[in-house]
């Protein structure tokens, strides 16, 4: 993004401001690399340097095509996507890309029906930008070209990724429908009524969104030859364990634990359970209810999708006992037991809870004691029992609350893509991919980083398409154009993927591309230090890197 060359007195610009980011003004000065910009509500002073053109003719209720600014850069790609947020056009193409902006309301009458119909074969680029216009071009190119096609959903959490999604999922379901029995869930409604599922065990209230997906999303919607939906298959990713058994507030837990605490009296006292409030998992955070978001309300819409994706009544018990199970798992305390360094169930409320949760488990309470309060290993010639402290039954009890309830969601998954059917015949697919974005927290564990990792590497597949190879076609055809500026994130990729096939490897290729010259040879101390952080802050990764991520990296 290069500033003009030349500014002249009279000359419409956008200058950097601290509070507003951008300002647009008139030059009534310039004095060297310094001009002084006349803006609505102050005159400010600003290098030419970080000053961009402004197009006096410019629309007022913007443009419907990145593209057709006359200067495309970020004070002009902002004011174009503010303009149109204003007038509620929260659609917007960069040519072949859709640029979504969250309203944060409802707006029905955009994804109607008849907004289905209006798209239905019409070329990218005809109507408004929409994702009905996306979604409609990857099946007319699957039909036409006969290649499987794939849509990228990618911004930070609380873009509205996940409901984007399901828009492309409606559109596509609309597009490869096929008339079923009435009795007979056809494969489309399956997909559509396997989201509430996900939803409810895979999605939590966070800072910035009420219904973040806390889980990466991958749905394979398959087509036979005459381009009907013939099966469909769902892949889910990198699961937030973690939020289980700890959450800062003001976040809440996974939505189904609060589902089944609201859920019918009958249910509550079958697996006894209460006030949110009165379990561990959930009271970390001060959140418990959503304005927005009914409980009650949403266990029952669960249970009905649940029905329609073909779990029964048998299964749907199974799976509410585990995430009771959970929470009655949650409150069993440890302290000091009679051996050294031992431990046992704090007190009585301790050992109701444990036993509920083997109840609710189908196990032995005993067996589920020991296996919380010791650790067994296995060698060739014997097996070790040792005794865990409070603190490491807590941890103990913990992890095993985690890989359950992991466990559970993925055979949640497994469920659904049984029930759905998939056609191992299909020679077409439609792929929506659906993972969640950059984060960066007060403290990042190794879960944020396999994250923030994923969407390196869809940044660099973005980078890949849309500028890399864009240019070197223009380089080949010897087309004048000019060089179009962008972070390149191939150094962080290197890093981590290329050279981490033993222990010395990583180290040698920081010591040799990244740390300073002056440093002292590289080991393990220094891989811990800020000075690691610190490179890789100047790759521009964009987050801190805790000590577990290295543990993991290196060793």
């Amino acid at each position: 993004m290069a500033a003009p060359s030349s500014i002249m007195i009279g000359s419409h610009v956008w200058v950097e401001d601290p509070d507003d980011a951008w300002l647009d003004g008139e030059v009534i000065e310039i004095n060297g690399e310094e001009i002084k910009v006349k803006c609505t509500a102050k005159t400010v002073v600003a290098k030419t340097s970080s000053s961009y053109p402004k197009d006096p003719e410019f629309p007022e209720c913007g443009v419907d095509d990145m593209t057709k600014l006359a200067y495309l850069h970020e004070p002009g790609v902002l004011q174009n996507l503010k303009c149109r947020y204003d007038a509620n056009e929260i659609y917007t193409y960069t040519g072949g890309i859709l640029i979504a902006v969250n309203p944060f309301k409802r707006l029905p009458h955009l994804y109607d029906i008849q907004v289905m119909q209006k798209y239905k074969g019409a070329p990218l680029g005809e109507l408004s930008p929409h994702p009905f216009a996306v979604a409609d071009s990857a099946y007319r190119q699957m039909i036409n070209e006969g290649i499987s096609q794939a849509i990228l959903v990618s911004g930070e959490s609380g873009a509205g990724k996940t409901e984007s999604t399901k828009m492309l999922m409606r559109y596509l379901a609309y597009m490869g429908g096929r008339v079923s029995n009435a009795e007979e869930r056809s494969v489309e409604q399956k997909v559509l009524e396997s989201n509430p599922v996900l939803e409810a065990f895979g999605n939590a209230k966070t800072v910035r969104n009420n219904n973040s997906s806390r889980f990466g999303k991958f749905v394979e919607i398959q087509f036979d030859q005459r381009g009907r939906i013939s099966g469909a298959a769902i892949r889910t990713y990198l699961l937030e364990r973690s939020r289980v058994c700890q959450v800062s507030d003001p976040e809440r837990n996974y939505h189904c634990f609060y589902m089944l605490c609201s859920a019918r009296k009958e249910d509550v006292e079958k697996y006894k359970l209460g006030n949110p409030r009165t379990f561990h998992y959930l009271n970390q955070s001060n959140c418990i209810e959503l304005d927005a978001l009914n409980d009650s309300e949403e266990y029952i819409a669960t249970r009905r999708a649940m029905d329609v994706v073909g779990i029964s009544e048998e299964e749907q018990d199974a799976i509410f006992r585990v995430v009771a199970a959970i929470l009655h798992l949650g409150n069993v305390e440890f302290s000091k037991g009679q051996e050294t360094d031992a431990s046992e169930p704090k007190n009585d409320k301790s050992r109701f809870h444990l036993k509920t949760a083997a109840e609710l488990f189908m196990c032995d309470e005993k067996s589920l004691e020991e296996s919380l309060c010791k650790r067994v290993f296995v060698t060739r010639d014997e097996t070790i029992t040792k005794a865990l402290d409070p603190n490491a039954a807590a941890l103990s009890r913990d992890a095993l609350a985690k890989i359950v309830y992991s466990k559970l969601f993925d055979w949640l998954v497994e469920k659904i893509n049984v029930a759905i059917g998939q056609d191992k015949e299909s020679k077409f697919l439609i792929g929506v991919l659906d993972i969640y974005g950059f984060e960066s927290f007060k403290t990042n564990s190794f879960e944020q980083f396999c994250i923030n990792l994923t969407n390196e590497k869809l940044q660099q597949h973005f980078n890949q398409h849309v500028f890399k190879m864009e240019q070197e076609e223009y380089e080949k055809e010897a087309i004048d154009w000019s060089y179009i500026e962008f972070v390149d994130n191939q150094d962080i990729l290197d890093l981590i993927e290329k050279h981490t096939s033993s222990k010395k490897s990583i180290r040698k290729y920081i010591h040799r591309n990244l740390a300073p010259k002056s440093t002292i040879s590289i080991n393990y101390m220094w891989l811990q230090s800020d000075k690691f952080v610190q490179v890789l802050d100047r790759l521009k990764l964009g987050y801190n890197y805790s000590i577990d991520i290295l543990d993991r990296l290196i060793l």
